[in-house]
This record gives C-alpha cells, sequence and structure tokens, in this order.
C-alpha cells in the first residue's frame, strides 16, 4: 500500500514529525487544524472565526491532497467549551456543503496552544 505525506503551503507548517493528511488508496486522513493564519498565529475574533478559519485550513488540505469538502467522509469537532456549540456549528452549517458529512463533536479539556477549537476529517478523492 502506498502512502503519501500532504502538506499545503497555505497553512502553518507542522513541526518535521507530522503532516497536514495522509494520503492512502481512497482515503485522505486530515490532522487537526487550529484557527491559526498561513503565519502560524491564531486568528482575531472568536468561536465563529476560529471555526471559519479552521475550516479554510483544511480545505487547503484538501485541495493539496486532490480533494475537496464535497467529498469529506467524516469530521472530528474539538471544542475548549461545549458551550460554544451553537457559534461553531451556525458556521459549519454555512461553510460546508450540504449534504453534511457524519460529525462528531465533543469537548476537550485542553487543545493545542490553548485554542478554543480544532476539526479533523476524512476525505476521499
Amino acid at each position: 500500500m502506498s502512502v503519501e505525506k500532504i502538506n499545503s503551503s497555505n497553512n502553518p507548517t507542522f513541526p518535521h514529525i507530522l503532516s497536514h493528511a495522509t494520503k492512502v488508496p481512497g482515503l485522505i486522513f486530515l490532522s487537526g487544524q487550529t484557527p491559526v493564519g498561513k503565519d502560524g498565529v491564531v486568528v482575531p475574533g472568536g468561536m465563529k472565526e476560529h471555526t471559519a478559519q479552521c475550516i479554510a485550513n483544511l480545505g487547503n488540505v484538501l485541495e493539496a491532497a486532490g480533494s475537496s469538502w464535497e467529498k469529506v467522509v467524516k469530521v472530528n469537532v474539538y471544542l475548549k467549551d461545549m458551550d460554544n456549540f451553537a457559534a461553531m456549528n451556525e458556521v459549519y452549517e454555512k461553510l460546508l456543503p450540504t449534504p453534511k458529512p457524519a460529525r462528531t463533536c465533543i469537548q476537550a479539556a485542553k487543545l493545542p496552544n490553548d485554542v478554543d477549537v480544532e476539526l479533523e476529517a476524512i476525505a476521499t478523492y
């Protein structure tokens, strides 16, 4: 089985031990994306802006891997505080194509760089 590591030049780089995604025959496993811009700095704003940035970052990785949001089959959402569920969901509903992929959303005790949201996905290509 071939395994290809994918990185998007439009996203901040991860340490050398990580990649933005791993592509295997038929599937792409996208690493969690946090609300950081290409410069590696958390974008200003609250949950809505942060969710939109996570979705944009995942979109960049999907494109680099030869896929798109229309081919996403599963999304995992990690929230620092489940009280932000409605705000996250409002942006998610607007920005993701219909029908929506399967999704899990959980509250995580702590996320990288103490951000308030992180999204990861699995897609086909």
